[in-house]
């Protein structure tokens, strides 16, 4: 045996379940099922959305008959803080929730130029990538000290640089660079951070260990290429030196070749010197000359 029970809609209950599924920058998409199952008439919702930084309140009226609902909040600034409800027309019971929108993004390419007195930070404007940046606005720097462990707002600007003065020898400095916070540093930027070393080089944490092998790399190239640059000219002196050499034995070899002989003829060291070029040589006697010996 069995029996078959309809519950009676209660509409003072609340909608189940409601949370976020997609957070953005200046909207967020939420979702929450009826309050009961398989309503069998279009239910009218009331969203209410508290902005808690600007203390604002804004009321959206939804109408669906489906058991799950999906609904996206618009026009949310980027870092923002909200409190959402969500309940019944007619004001029963609620769901609430808190929401946080994503920050605006960091500032790109932040960089050291090191001056005789001071630093000046350079960045890439974030009105190039987000367009719910505006220039204005500004951004906003902080320098943290590693030897004295404490952190400092420098100030804010408008520009995409910032000048910095009186550092301190010894001293490692981190800088930070984002989107000026509004409302009381409530809603900031995602910020941009640069290492800044004792020896003046700003450099990237996440690239300072890459940095040591690309130094003795920038040495070790250029040392290699001089010892080769060195022994090539090295083989090309001792080359043009023995093929000088050889032409000069060639050519005094040449000089005393005797071609009735068939062969080179050379005096002896005593001789060097005395010998006279016009002289004829003596190449043998005659048998009908008589000998005469004194």
């Amino acid at each position: 045996d069995y029996v078959v029970v309809k519950m009676i809609p209660d509409n003072r209950l609340p909608p189940r379940h409601l949370h976020a599924v997609r957070t953005g920058k200046t909207f967020a998409v939420i979702k929450w099922e009826s309050p009961y199952d398989s309503p069998d008439q279009d239910m009218l919702y009331a969203v209410a959305v508290k902005d808690l930084v600007r203390k604002t309140d804004k009321i959206y009226k939804v109408k669906s008959r489906n058991s799950t609902v999906e609904y996206t909040i618009k026009k949310l600034e980027p870092g923002g803080k909200y409190h959402v409800i969500v309940q019944l027309g007619n004001m029963s019971k609620e769901s609430s929730m808190k929401i946080n929108t994503v920050p605006l993004s960091a500032p790109d390419a932040l960089k050291i130029i090191t001056e005789n007195d001071h630093i000046l930070l350079f960045w890439k404007s974030l009105a190039l990538k987000e367009s719910n940046f505006n220039e204005s606005r500004g951004y906003e720097i902080h320098m943290f000290d590693s030897l004295m462990n404490s952190t400092a707002y420098l100030g804010n600007t408008t520009e995409n640089f910032f000048k910095v003065s009186n550092l301190k020898i010894g001293h490692n400095y981190s800088f930070s660079v984002q989107a000026r916070c509004l409302y009381g540093g409530q809603m900031c930027g995602e910020p941009a951070t640069l290492l800044y070393d004792e020896l003046g080089t700003g450099e990237d944490p996440s690239a300072a260990k890459s940095g040591r092998p690309t130094d003795v790399a920038a040495i070790v190239v250029p040392v290699l290429f001089l010892l080769l640059v060195t022994l090539g000219v090295g083989f090309v002196v001792l080359y043009m030196r023995h093929r000088r050499l050889q032409s000069s034995f060639t050519a005094f070899a040449n000089s005393h070749y005797s071609s009735r002989l068939g062969s080179a003829i050379f005096s002896s060291g005593d001789d060097l010197g005395d010998e006279d070029d016009e002289a004829p040589m003596i190449t043998g006697f005659s048998d009908d000359v008589p000998m005469v010996i004194a």
